[in-house]
């Protein structure tokens, strides 16, 4: 089966639109959160049967659960499904790059059971499965191209590493929360020295996840006044928690931004870790550069109803 993603692209990154080639057989990895709950276990049953059902005996379709799939698993795949919740596919989007489109399906959503998942990113469930794996076959699915944070370490030692790419936020923080996280941190022309609970970084479409229960609604709202709406794909936001008012009020930059810049500190902590949406620690020690930007390769996420941006300009709306 041959596979053209030739459908609307949604690109929020300033470049140009990936080109994606495809094989004559078409290799689908389905990764599943494995919780042994009856719905899910319904939800996986009937995922399996509907791809049994309609791809050809050329495909080739693994499932994997969630707890035993390895980077080395999602590489040279046509798709990925992700069955399960938001956690579920921002755990595994670490493994996933630039060139993979990812399809989301919700086995538990919020809107058949209140104790279910939002699914923000799974546009898919299993009521809507079959047509929307369809659509991804005959090239006519949305494509999001979402942009990624991603943390480059440099060490006293001379090592440099980057860390795996975030889609919601990226916290840098003393690794005893208790203690207060120090550092010098440069954005463009700005610097200062800074004691704060940590940073907080964000994508746009992850301001939900954390940032946003992180400031009051006021802050939040006064930040987002500064967001235009074509800087979605390379800008990000940064939050300083719990710094000093006198500090927020003489270097606002420094405190809450909406930014392309890269923000690059410096730690006077005796160890500290990034963790990209709460998944990963990389920890580093006193004297480490870490350097924070919206660089990282993009994720490509398939909707099949809206565009991502048209989804949370439709949650504001309610709010």
């Amino acid at each position: 089966m041959v596979l053209f993603l030739t459908a609307q692209r949604v690109v929020f990154l300033k470049h140009e639109p990936l080109q994606i080639p495809r094989g004559a057989e078409m290799n689908i990895l389905v990764v599943y959160k494995k919780n042994f709950e009856a719905v899910h276990d319904a939800g996986l049953m009937e995922v399996k049967e509907v791809l049994s059902r309609i791809s050809s005996n050329e495909d080739l379709v693994d499932f994997k659960p969630r707890e035993h799939v390895r980077r080395a698993d999602f590489i040279a795949r046509d798709l990925v499904i992700v069955f399960g919740g938001d956690g579920t596919l921002t755990s595994l989007s670490h493994n996933i790059d630039s060139s993979t489109p990812v399809m989301g399906v919700n086995s538990h959503p919020r809107n058949e059971d209140p104790e279910g998942s939002f699914g923000f990113y799974m546009d898919s469930s299993i009521l809507t499965f079959e047509d929307d794996v369809k659509t991804v076959m005959a090239g006519k699915a949305i494509v999001n191209e979402l942009p990624r944070l991603q943390a480059i370490i440099d060490s006293t030692s001379g090592n440099r590493f980057t860390t795996d790419p975030a889609m919601n936020d990226l916290l840098i923080a003393n690794t005893h929360q208790y203690a207060p996280s120090k550092y010098h941190m440069r954005r463009d022309e700005q610097q200062c020295l800074q004691q704060s609970s940590g940073l907080l970084f964000s994508t746009w479409f992850g301001q939900g996840a954390w940032l946003r229960n992180a400031m009051s609604p006021t802050d939040f709202k006064s930040l987002r006044e500064h967001v235009n709406g074509d800087d979605v794909g390379n800008h990000y936001f940064v939050l300083a928690r719990d710094i000093a008012p006198n500090q927020r009020k003489n270097e606002p930059w420094a405190w809450a931004d909406w930014t392309a810049s890269p923000t690059t500190i410096t730690s006077d902590m005796h160890r500290g870790y990034v963790v990209p949406d709460g998944w990963d620690e990389v920890h580093f020690n006193r004297g480490a550069t870490i350097t924070v930007s919206a660089e990282a390769p993009p994720l490509l996420l398939l909707t099949f109803r809206t565009t991502l941006m048209e989804k949370l300009q439709q949650l504001e709306s309610t709010e």
